[in-house]
């Protein structure tokens, strides 16, 4: 098993402090609190990605009537993980994680709870990898019926914005029709604090992630029939309240025709 250094940062291990999980070491919580130093605004970043994922698998299940779930570049399980928000709702969902990352594989067992309806599975494939993935996802899901691919936080790690969108080309032809695709990642324009800090954390020698113009997210979704109100902020997206106001991390959702 490959060794997991806890000497160093980890950028999943930071995120999972940002969101109120356990699984992170002293050194993650310094590098944490040393980025949220010159930007607080990022654990709000951190738990409104996490929000929205909530919401649209909500709307995937409730309003869709989708019950087959690809989450790629999982990242560390903290609360309300895909296959809980969508078991809740719809006991018999069926959900495959994907990642590659040895310390998200340790923690692993923690997604792999299902219901008896109900199926989740975990690969440890790249996400470049696409037709891995989708021959792996395959053993779980059903190809033939609508899947959602779930791709939250991910896109941003690819630092080629036209191979980010091959990535997500060739796993959507993978997909049949009335699949959607779920994205939201860290976005450029609307926040300047957050891109000075983010511009700064990658120079620091740590795995980089790559903040972009909004229309660049958007295009991820060329070809689909955006779900209203298309790509926005991702508090903006349904919010369950009172609209709050908005960040710099942009997602949206979109079917396959």
């Amino acid at each position: 098993m490959t060794e997991i250094d806890t000497s160093v940062p980890h950028s999943a291990r930071i995120w999972n402090y940002w969101l109120g999980g356990k699984d992170n070491y002293p050194v993650d919580e310094l590098a944490g609190d040393a980025y949220t130093a010159v930007f607080p605004g990022i654990v709000t970043i951190a738990r409104s990605s996490r929000a929205f994922l909530g919401r649209s698998i909500r709307y995937l299940v409730e309003e869709a009537g989708v019950r087959q779930f690809l989450d790629v570049g999982t990242g560390l399980p903290t609360v309300d993980n895909t296959h809980e928000v969508a078991q809740r709702l719809a006991p018999e969902s069926k959900i495959v994680y994907v990642d590659n990352d040895p310390l998200v594989l340790a923690h692993a067992r923690a997604l792999l709870t299902s219901t008896p309806e109900g199926a989740t599975a975990y690969e440890d494939i790249s996400l470049f990898e696409p037709e891995q993935i989708l021959s792996a996802a395959a053993q779980t899901l059903d190809p033939d019926r609508p899947t959602a691919l779930i791709l939250s936080g991910i896109l941003g790690h690819v630092a080629d914005y036209e191979a980010a969108r091959e990535l997500v080309r060739r796993l959507l032809e993978g997909l049949p029709s009335g699949s959607f695709l779920s994205v939201n990642d860290g976005s450029r324009g609307t926040d300047p604090d957050y891109e000075q800090a983010q511009d700064a954390y990658n120079e620091t020698g740590a795995v980089p992630y790559f903040l972009r113009p909004v229309d660049r997210i958007a295009a991820f979704f060329d070809g689909l029939e955006l779900v209203d109100p298309g790509v926005v902020s991702v508090p903006l997206w349904r919010p369950d309240g009172p609209a709050p106001d908005p960040i710099g991390q942009h997602g949206g959702l979109g079917r396959k025709p």
